[in-house]
């Protein structure tokens, strides 16, 4: 294989989330020009579970030092207020949230100079549904975290951003009751955003895509 350099094009990237439809669509757009480490829970090229410290871990072990990651993943609750527990309630803090964070922790040692994290929020952070107290929490607060740590990252010369897309079109049989009145994006317009990040010079910001 023919080596990658760090730039605008042909860099070594880790993908999370690689085969969900979020995920695909990233890795059409990102693998036109870079090489693409797919990563997941039960599939693509390595696997990893992002609630386990020692998966993530032994995640980067496995691939080395990268130009840049993406996370395009994260479970979240939805569910009444009323009958909401703590435990459910605590599946998008570990999971989509503290997750997506364990990861961005981990990959700022694993990253070339100039290299990047892109972590994935959502609509709801903004613009809060019916039912969805947990995802505006968590969303809200990855925002928060990806604009504290950009100063802490931008010394050692190294980015790190969120892409807030709306709900998508792919997914408005699924998750369309609880996005009335919105306009769904498509997954491959939301996809761009990701190519902003990972190709562009821009740190802490949040991309929407709504």
């Amino acid at each position: 294989m023919a080596p990658f350099l760090t730039g605008a094009t042909g860099m070594k990237i880790l993908l999370v989330g690689a085969s969900g439809t979020l995920g695909n669509a990233v890795a059409s757009t990102l693998g036109v020009h870079h090489q693409l480490i797919r990563a997941g829970r039960h599939g693509g090229d390595v696997q990893v579970d992002l609630t386990d410290d020692a998966s993530v871990q032994a995640l980067f072990e496995k691939v080395g030092m990268v130009d840049a990651v993406v996370a395009a993943t994260g479970r979240l609750h939805f569910g009444p207020l009323a009958d909401m527990q703590p435990a459910q309630f605590n599946l998008g803090l570990q999971d989509k949230l503290l997750g997506q964070v364990r990861l961005a922790l981990a990959a700022q040692h694993h990253l070339s100079v100039g290299g990047s994290i892109t972590l994935t929020s959502g609509i709801v952070g903004a613009q809060p549904i019916r039912d969805g107290a947990n995802a505006t929490a968590v969303n809200a607060a990855l925002e928060g975290f990806v604009r504290a740590a950009a100063c802490d990252l931008l010394p050692r010369g190294l980015r790190i951003n969120v892409v807030s897309p709306n709900v998508l079109v792919e997914s408005m049989d699924d998750y369309g009751a609880y996005f009335p009145g919105f306009e769904p994006v498509t997954a491959h317009r939301a996809s761009l955003a990701y190519q902003r990040s990972v190709e562009g010079v821009q740190s802490g910001q949040v991309f929407t895509v709504w």
